[in-house]
């Protein structure tokens, strides 16, 4: 299709709209947003509609996809499961405005306000006071709670009663379904006296008149994929949550269910619905992981396992192409391989939330290296997950990446030989990385810290991330063993190359050890804490020895910081050469370099 045929400008009476879309002409998907409704903002739409004010166009995509609906809309079942159809036509945009016309003109049913009646009725005898009138708006539509005296008990509601009862209150759907008769009952009533030019039938004739000829814009879009419905319909909802490409493979994959038979019966399908039920029937905190996390992982296994699936990548353009069959092709070995992969984190690598995880990429090539492998070797995924996650370079950053990563997981799985490339780490990467919600080392250095399963300073047979997780937001539970408030770093400040924002200078604690702590310095505190078995529990903190040693004697160095940071470098890099022993493991000292040339200058 001509990029010039893909958008057509059109309109469409009210009435009209409205009587089409009773039809189940129209369709709503259900990645639109949830209808705000508020009487005054109803009232006012009516406003703009008897002054032919433009209400703003109404986006329509037609499409041959069958997407998932809302199939009800103010209450009125605006869609048939069974019905087949070439062309859709789907709502982007003006699901507000439509639900608004539909419920005055129709009645229906307001979500979260069960008792009220949405029906609209006129008063006939609110003239416009001049031309920029912008008020009486307000008396002119009117909802049934406002015309209900409950027989003279609401005093304010009595005169628009007795007005309703005279005929000059009326329903707007009886003015457009029944206008002879409302006519007559006007003309006949006491106020009118059958006089031809009163102002009350002149107001009646242009209410039905607007009904007859106002007519509403339409921007109708053909020939566009999915994957643009998400731009188009976050740009015309700047103010809104950008719609994800989750919402609308949701919505394509979508089957209803239905009975093909007294016998047989299609139980559909709905995505949602499938993982949401992954989620409520197993206990992990990475089941807590995004809508789009998991389609991606689904992705990337469907582009493994399905044959000619056309998923090639797991961007939004391919994931487009997922079909209900490629689903339920691989969910079930999919929900194993999940689950797996959330205990390797858990439970291997002891990383106990998503928030210590480097790259999201890891869950979709461990649980492709988990699907259907019925001997993963676990020990090779702890060198590949450390070996990718403190590398110096970004290993795992993109799609290209990702499935080079897939490959060589493929490789092992296949009991075939392979190789680490060699590993090189900057010792300065360490030293200065600082604390980040979502920056990639300093999720490693967490990692790596809660993998060596800390123990409490107290209690040291208990362990710290059993009882505390830190990463439930963007400030975490995180202790500084040189406080950074502390008198020592405040007066120390200059004779320190690192700053204590380091996460070299981070510990897990639990939340009642690090309030005994404040801001003490360690020099006072460790001797708190100071006894045999909390001496056996500092490696498992990757903590060095000096900080025990300076507290015995009761002096530190003015440069004790600079020096504990060194040696915690040191234990990281001894445990690392551990973790990914038989690869060849180099390191480079950045700030070594800075400084010589500095020198040479």
């Amino acid at each position: 299709m001509n990029y010039t045929d893909r958008i057509f400008p059109t309109n469409k009476g009210l009435t009209t709209y409205l009587d089409e879309l009773m039809a189940q002409n129209y369709q709503i998907p259900t990645f639109q947003r949830e209808v705000v409704w508020e009487p005054g903002n109803v009232k006012k739409l009516w406003d703009s509609i008897y002054k032919f004010y433009p209400l703003g166009s109404i986006l329509i995509w037609k499409t041959d996809l069958k997407l998932q609906n809302h199939r009800k809309i103010g209450g009125h079942q605006i869609t048939d499961p069974n019905f087949n159809r070439t062309e859709y036509q789907y709502i982007l945009d003006g699901q507000q405005r439509t639900t608004s016309l539909l419920t005055s003109l129709h009645g229906g049913s307001i979500e979260r306000k069960p008792d009220f009646n949405p029906l609209l009725y006129v008063d006939l005898t609110i003239p416009i006071d001049n031309d920029t009138d912008d008020e009486s708006y307000h008396n002119r539509f009117l909802f049934g709670s406002e015309i209900d005296d409950r027989n003279g008990e609401i005093r304010q509601n009595i005169g628009k009663k007795k007005r309703f009862d005279d005929g000059l209150i009326v329903k707007l759907i009886d003015i457009k379904n029944n206008f002879t008769k409302v006519q007559a009952n006007v003309f006949n009533s006491e106020v009118v006296n059958k006089d031809f030019n009163h102002f009350i039938l002149t107001e009646l004739s242009k209410i039905k008149g607007v009904l007859d000829n106002y007519r509403i814009s339409f921007i109708e879009v053909k020939g566009i994929q999915v994957s643009e419905v998400c731009q188009i319909f976050e740009r015309i909802n700047q103010a809104g949550k950008p719609l994800d490409i989750f919402d609308i493979v949701v919505a394509k994959t979508f089957k209803p269910l239905t009975q093909t038979s007294t016998e047989q019966v299609d139980n559909g399908f709905y995505l949602r619905d499938l993982i949401d039920d992954f989620r409520n029937h197993n206990n992990s905190e990475f089941l807590k992981i995004g809508d789009l996390d998991y389609l991606q992982i689904l992705a990337v296994i469907i582009n493994q396992n399905v044959p000619n699936s056309g998923v090639a990548n797991i961007t939004d353009r391919y994931l487009n192409e997922i079909k209900t069959e490629h689903i339920l092709a691989v969910w079930d070995e999919s929900k194993k391989a999940m689950l797996k992969t959330f205990d390797f984190f858990e439970n291997h690598l002891h990383t106990k939330t998503p928030y210590l995880i480097p790259f999201r990429y890891f869950y979709f090539t461990i649980t492709t290296y988990f699907y259907k492998n019925s001997s993963p070797n676990y020990d090779f995924l702890k060198k590949y997950f450390w070996f990718n996650s403190f590398h110096n370079e970004d290993l795992l950053s993109n799609t290209t990446q990702l499935f080079q990563h897939i490959e060589f997981l493929n490789t092992e799985k296949q009991n075939r030989a392979l190789q680490f490339n060699r590993f090189l780490i900057d010792k300065q990467k360490l030293r200065s990385a600082t604390y980040s919600s979502k920056g990639r080392m300093s999720r490693t250095i967490l990692s790596l810290y809660a993998s060596a399963q800390p123990k409490d300073w107290d209690h040291c047979d208990r362990e710290v991330l059993v009882q505390n997780f830190f990463f439930t937001n963007d400030k975490p539970n995180l202790h500084h063993v040189f406080p950074t408030n502390s008198e020592y770093v405040l007066n120390n400040q200059h004779k320190n190359r690192v700053t204590s924002d380091s996460l070299m200078n981070i510990a897990y604690l639990t939340q009642t050890t690090n309030l005994d702590i404040t801001n003490r310095p360690p020099l006072e505190y460790i001797k708190d804490y100071d006894k045999a078995e909390f001496e056996a529990i500092m490696p498992s903190h990757l903590l060095p020895l000096e900080i025990l040693e300076w507290a015995r004697t009761g002096q530190m160095p003015d440069n004790a910081l600079d020096l504990f940071i060194e040696s915690r470098v040191d234990n990281i890099l001894a445990d690392l050469k551990s973790k990914l022993s038989g690869i060849v493991f180099e390191e480079m000292d950045t700030i070594e370099v800075k400084e010589t040339i500095m020198i040479e200058e």
